[in-house]
């Protein structure tokens, strides 16, 4: 389906410029661009980022709760693309 199409980048930690634009530095994903349901609204294409040195950090490197954190935080991105809000990802357990 279209999720296919919605790349995945994986970077350490959010950069300066997504810190200075008002994210938390311990940040573990971002979903960037609109939902499935606005393309075409923005120009911005659809892009998940995993925040791989964080979710680390997350799981205390211990590397099952780190699979399963990666898992999760994909998830609930991927959920934001659905266009589910953060009450909805709560409900599914993906908060």
């Amino acid at each position: 389906g279209k999720i296919a199409a919605v790349p995945v980048i994986f970077e350490m930690t959010p950069g300066q410029a997504l810190i200075q634009d008002g994210l938390e530095p311990d940040l573990l994903g971002l979903f960037v661009g609109n939902d499935c349901e606005q393309e075409g609204c923005d120009p911005i294409p659809a892009e998940i980022i995993l925040f791989l040195g964080n979710i680390w950090d997350e799981a205390e490197g211990e590397e099952p709760r780190y699979r399963e954190e990666v898992r999760k935080t994909l998830l609930h991105e991927i959920g934001h693309y659905l266009g589910l809000d953060e009450d909805e990802l709560w409900k599914r357990e993906l908060d």
